[in-house]
C-alpha cells in the first residue's frame, strides 16, 4: 500500500502525526474523517501523486484529549457533530 511513498512521523507542538508523502508538483494535502485514517486515501494517492506531491495525514488529537460526540439540541439535526475536549 502507497507504494513509491514515504512513510514519516512529524511532531507538532508536542503532537506526533503520522503520514505518507509521495509524487512530485504543485501540494496536496489529503485528510481523513472520524473514524478514518490516511489509508483511506491509498487508492487516490498514487494517482494524484503523478502530478501533484501527496500528503496524507492521520488526524492528531493533543495527549489527553479524546473526541466527544455532542447531541444536537434540536430535533431537526439528527446527526452526531464530534469535536475535541
Amino acid at each position: 500500500m502507497f507504494q513509491g511513498f514515504e512513510q514519516d512521523k512529524i511532531d507538532a507542538d508536542g503532537v506526533e502525526i503520522n503520514l505518507v508523502r509521495g509524487g512530485s508538483g504543485p501540494p496536496v494535502l489529503l485528510l481523513h474523517g472520524y473514524p478514518q485514517s490516511h489509508v483511506m486515501w491509498h487508492k487516490v494517492a498514487p494517482i494524484l501523486a503523478q502530478h501533484f506531491t501527496v500528503v496524507a495525514t492521520d488526524l492528531a488529537t493533543a495527549p489527553n484529549r479524546k473526541p466527544a460526540t455532542i447531541m444536537p439540541v434540536t430535533a431537526n439535526a439528527p446527526v452526531p457533530r464530534t469535536r475535541l475536549l
